[in-house]
């Protein structure tokens, strides 16, 4: 009682059914993990902002400008 070549394909084509759908599930349940993860809402201080000013030097020292505006802002230009 051997297996003859349509049994011995049946066989092959089920494992490989069975490891295309075991590693089909586990793909879509990562997949499905990082996007729960992306679409979590950012909270302050744990996302990474990109980029930058392009002369961060500018804001070392207020511009006279700026503090007038801050002083009318405040009241404090009587």
């Amino acid at each position: 009682m051997g297996l003859d070549s349509t049994q011995l394909t049946y066989i092959v084509l089920a494992i490989s059914f069975v490891g295309m759908l075991w590693f089909l599930t586990n793909r879509g349940r990562a997949n499905l993990a990082q996007a729960r993860a992306d679409a979590e809402p950012a909270i302050a201080g744990e996302d990474v902002m990109e980029g930058g000013a392009k002369k961060p030097e500018q804001f070392d020292e207020p511009s006279p400008e700026a503090l007038e505006e801050m002083a009318a802002l405040l009241g404090e230009d009587e």
